[in-house]
């Protein structure tokens, strides 16, 4: 299944400071230096993941739930890719927006 496909699907991401100066946190891939947001299919995917992504100190962090559209349009106006990942942090697909 190809997990872009329907573009109304709400999709989970994690998200810095939510309220008035929230931000989709992204992150840097070293090995192919492309900038991407970790994208899950479930919550609790998410939540489990986000347990080993680095963080900065003095932020705080939540698992929202978001629809993949806006996901694309914001990842697009910030040059950023979309990457699902699973439980374990492995990139199951990979959105160019």
């Amino acid at each position: 299944m190809n997990i872009n496909s329907d573009k109304e699907k709400w999709i989970f991401v994690v998200i810095q400071n939510a309220g008035a100066d929230e931000l989709v946190v992204g992150m840097h891939d070293q090995e192919s230096g492309i900038d991407f947001i970790p994208a899950f299919k479930e919550k609790e995917e998410a939540a489990e993941c986000f347990i080993n992504m680095p963080r900065e100190a003095g932020n705080r962090y939540e698992v929202q739930a978001m629809i993949l559209e806006d996901l694309e349009n914001y990842a697009s106006k910030n040059n950023f890719m979309i990457f699902f990942l699973d439980k374990q942090g492995k990139i199951l697909d990979r959105v160019k927006p």
